[in-house]
């Protein structure tokens, strides 16, 4: 399924990091045709990783690639390059999932004391921005900032919310945060730019759990209304999944 379609143009770069790796950089800014694109890239890379690569790092815009010191660094450019201009020649839509995550969430209140504010700021009821958050068809866009954490999106351009001018010095565990069309869960207390609309008792990082972060870029993403005693009594999970559930797709 298409999440977005932007053919804005876009003018990859294929830069070199140290000794051993290549930045793929589709833009300077978190523009939605240059997070698409670099989903995309990423996607395709995983997918059939060239001989010698030993890492790939999805970032907003860009993909970090880093390779063996017996690689052909030329070679290797060049088939990045190419790569990375087939896609922005288009369609940019993101590639269909192989996963979708079902995250249950309490919105309001205690758990979301900032979803008024929000959803005023997107021009809505704050019962159609919960409508709208928990009908939009989101994706993990990159994992970044703090172990497992996820930036997921993009809600409709009138969820484009500036950041705050002030830090909220404190969000719990598992605040669902908005800004910029996109959300973020965060997985330990934390300090935000970005307004608590909701909150999850799933975590996204748990080091003792099998898979310590069960999120991957690219995973389809919805967030299910749960009431704040429902999130409680979920968190009481030893496994801290806090209600989610998987579904694979493909």
């Amino acid at each position: 399924m298409s999440v977005m379609t932007d053919t804005r143009a876009l003018d990859p770069e294929v830069l070199p990091v140290g000794l051993d790796g290549y930045l793929v950089r589709f833009a300077l800014t978190p523009e939605p045709a240059a997070m698409t694109a670099a989903r995309r890239f990423a996607t395709r890379i995983e997918e059939a990783t060239p001989e010698g690569v030993v890492e790939i790092a999805a970032a907003l815009v860009s993909v970090l690639v880093r390779f063996e010191p017996s690689v052909d660094r030329a070679l290797l450019q060049t088939h990045l390059t190419g790569m990375a201009e087939e896609i922005v020649s288009g369609p940019l839509d993101l590639p269909a999932p192989t996963r979708r995550w079902t995250v249950p969430v309490a919105f309001g209140g205690e758990e979301g004391p900032q979803l008024a504010q929000a959803a005023k700021a997107a021009g809505l009821t704050v019962t159609q921005a919960v409508d709208e958050i928990c009908a939009a068809d989101l994706r993990v866009l990159t994992i970044g900032f703090a172990p497992g954490q996820p930036y997921i999106g993009l809600m409709p351009e009138h969820w484009n919310l500036p950041r705050m001018s002030e830090l909220n010095p404190s969000v719990p565990a598992g605040a669902l945060v908005v800004a910029v069309r996109q959300f973020v869960l965060f997985g330990a207390e934390s300090a935000t730019g970005w307004q608590q609309v909701g909150r999850a008792a799933f975590r996204t990082f748990v080091p003792e759990r099998a898979e310590p972060m069960p999120l991957r870029g690219g995973d389809a993403i919805r967030f299910a209304r749960a009431t704040a005693d429902e999130i409680a009594r979920l968190s009481e999970d030893n496994d801290r999944m806090g209600g989610a559930q998987l579904e694979v797709l493909r």
